[in-house]
């Protein structure tokens, strides 16, 4: 499965412009493989207000953040989420809290709770899953929903919805560049 297939199956809604971000697990035999990718994609992505950045390797993968900086720039800002981020240390700024989020990824070796936030998770879905370590959750789909289970639902429709296209005019001959939307 190519990169860019792996990038449209996993990551459509960000490309979309319907998403903060989202996370991607690079399979690779050759390590600097990785490197000559994420140039590559970077090359395509960032005209258009997308990053590619490799997050942790393990066993044989790479887990790669793609995100739209200016969207992660203005839900940094909220109250909200930098009361949830400071918690843990964040500072205030996308680049060096990107970098925060990578030491604990590597550092823990699991999933941090507050990496939602990065995904453009609702902050009190975040917060809950959190408080309740999982558990306690009113809906349960691509994230566990804690507050509005109404709004998540339609949410994870349109994402459903926008990877069903993005795959399907991926397989026509759309490139990753030309399915990907501008800033």
């Amino acid at each position: 499965m190519s990169f860019d297939f792996q990038i449209i199956k996993h990551c459509a809604p960000t490309l979309a412009n319907l998403k903060l971000g989202s996370l991607v697990n690079y399979k690779f035999e050759d390590e600097s493989r990785v490197v000559e990718e994420l140039r590559r994609i970077n090359k395509l992505l960032v005209p258009k207000g997308i990053n590619a950045v490799e997050l942790r390797r393990y066993r044989g993968k790479a887990l790669i953040y793609i995100y739209r900086r200016a969207a992660l720039d203005r839900a940094l800002k909220a109250d909200d989420v930098k009361a949830i981020l400071s918690e843990y240390g964040y500072p205030n700024d996308s680049i060096t809290c990107i970098c925060h989020l990578k030491r604990r990824l590597n550092y823990y070796g699991d999933f941090p709770h507050e990496i939602g936030l990065f995904l453009g998770y609702p902050p009190k879905d975040v917060s809950g899953f959190i408080k309740h370590k999982a558990k306690k959750y009113k809906y349960s789909s691509l994230w566990k929903v804690y507050s509005d289970v109404d709004g998540a639902k339609r949410t994870f429709e349109r994402y459903k919805t926008c990877q069903s296209s993005y795959i399907a005019h991926f397989k026509n001959g759309f490139s990753i560049q030309r399915l990907t939307v501008a800033k």
